[in-house]
C-alpha cells in the first residue's frame, strides 16, 4: 500500500466512526422522547452555566438527561420530595441565546441548592402538577 492508500482508509475510518456517532446520538435521542414522561429542558445549577437535556418522570424522582451523550443513565437525579418550586421568569437576553426558543426559566430549589430549568410553558404547567400531586411523606404532610 502507497501513501496515499492509507490516508484514504483512514480518513473513511474516521468518516464511518462520526456517522456512527451521530446515528448513535439520534437514535438515543428518539427513544428519550418517545417515552412517555419526557420533555426538553436546559438546566443552570451555576449562575450562567447552561446545558441542554431532557427531563424524565419517575415515581419518586425527576432526571435529567444530557442532550449530548450516549449514556442512558440521569446525568442529575432530584428527589420528588425535596423539589421546591419557587416560580418562572423569562430568560434575560443573555439566556436566551442558551436555551430553546419560546422556552421560561423555571426557579426551584433541592435540598437547599437552587438550580434552574429552562423549558416550554405548556411543560412547566405539568410538572407543577407532579409536584403538586407527589405523594404523602408522613402523617399529616403532604407531598
Amino acid at each position: 500500500m502507497n501513501e496515499l492508500s492509507v490516508a484514504f482508509v483512514v480518513l473513511a475510518a474516521l468518516f464511518v466512526l462520526l456517522v456512527l456517532a451521530l446515528l448513535a446520538f439520534g437514535v438515543r435521542r428518539y427513544q428519550l422522547r418517545r417515552a412517555l414522561g419526557t420533555f426538553d429542558a436546559s438546566i443552570s445549577l451555576l449562575p450562567g452555566s447552561w446545558q441542554m437535556g431532557v427531563c424524565r418522570y419517575a415515581d419518586k424522582h425527576l432526571e435529567w438527561l444530557r442532550l449530548f451523550s450516549l449514556s442512558p443513565r440521569p446525568r442529575h437525579r432530584f428527589r420528588r420530595s425535596a423539589l421546591e418550586l419557587k416560580g418562572w421568569r423569562q430568560p434575560t437576553e443573555d439566556e436566551r441565546l442558551r436555551i430553546q426558543p419560546g422556552a421560561i426559566v423555571v426557579m426551584l430549589t433541592h435540598d437547599k441548592q437552587e438550580l434552574l430549568l429552562a423549558m416550554n410553558y405548556d411543560v412547566y404547567a405539568g410538572l407543577s402538577s407532579w409536584l403538586e400531586a407527589g405523594p404523602v411523606i408522613g402523617i399529616g404532610t403532604w407531598r
